[in-house]
């Protein structure tokens, strides 16, 4: 999934990781974090359980345009364990 930090403005830190879901799909499960979803936020859809903070999580795109803001030159981090399963059935590069 797609996960970008909205806590500290538009264009936060953002990244590619695989996640869990709960049973209802209500929340969402990353790195020994919960993210609750919310139906009604102004440029995110999750809040992360422990403290608040505002998150985007989306499924990746197969071009790459993930970010809200694709002008936005921050780079995406990839966590290392899903890599090479990202770049080939995502965006189908060898």
């Amino acid at each position: 999934m797609y996960i970008e930090d909205k806590s500290e403005g538009l264009v936060g830190p953002a990244r590619i990781g695989r996640v869990t879901f709960s049973k209802s799909g209500r929340s969402v499960n990353y790195r020994g974090r919960s993210f609750l979803k919310v139906g009604n936020g102004y440029k995110y859809n999750h809040i992360a359980h422990d403290n608040g903070d505002h998150f985007w999580i989306s499924g990746p795109r197969k071009d790459g345009q993930d970010r809200l803001y694709p002008e936005s030159s921050r780079p995406v981090e990839i966590d290392d364990d899903i890599a090479e399963e990202y770049w080939r059935d995502i965006r189908g590069e060898s």
